[in-house]
């Protein structure tokens, strides 16, 4: 009687070390995802200014357009350092709206168009924005396998135990924004 009540208390400890190395590791690949796609966001940020510049050159009249593209910008590198998933999906939201306005302006000055540093540039922004996509896959899977891991049983009393708890997803809440913006430079 005396063993049964000691394997009884000793019950909960037992199942409490259990998954703990596992939810360490995906705690570690989530957060690693997280890391990269701060890296694809921020390199994005870093890349607007030249275009703009580049655009700004030829189109110096469109100013309201650059303002809200610094703006969305300056967002978005505050958004990555403090490293908030929703925050820096809702900046890249906003930054990828503004940049559809300068890719607007682009398209009534066909000399821009032309200029290779800007199709430089618009080729590095494209690359990074498929990035950013590919991030944005990897990190939302590496929370999903996190997240379903830490609420399941046994492994949910470990993440209890260790104050494990739920990873945000990169999501961003506008439909619209969800694509990358389509910019055409043939015309």
């Amino acid at each position: 009687m005396m063993r049964l009540r000691r394997l009884v208390a000793l019950l909960p400890l037992a199942l409490t070390a259990c998954g703990y190395n596992t939810i360490q590791t995906y705690d570690e690949k989530a957060n690693a995802a997280k890391q990269q796609i701060e890296v694809q966001l921020q390199r994005r940020a870093d890349l607007v200014p030249n275009l703009v510049e580049v655009v700004r050159g030829q189109a110096k009249q469109e100013l309201e357009v650059f303002t809200q593209v610094a703006k969305a910008r300056s967002g978005l590198v505050d958004a990555v350092q403090k490293g908030d998933p929703r925050g820096m999906a809702e900046a890249n939201e906003q930054l990828t709206t503004a940049m559809r306005g300068l890719m607007i302006q682009v398209e009534a000055y066909p000399q821009i168009k032309s200029d290779q540093a800007f199709l430089r540039l618009q080729d590095e922004l494209t690359g990074t924005e498929n990035r950013i996509a590919v991030s944005r896959t990897d990190l939302n899977g590496a929370v999903e396998t996190y997240n379903t891991y830490i609420r399941k049983f046994p492994q949910v009393m470990t993440a209890k135990v260790i104050g494990s708890k739920p990873k945000e997803y990169f999501e961003v809440s506008n439909a619209a924004a969800r694509e990358a913006p389509k910019i055409d430079l043939t015309k």
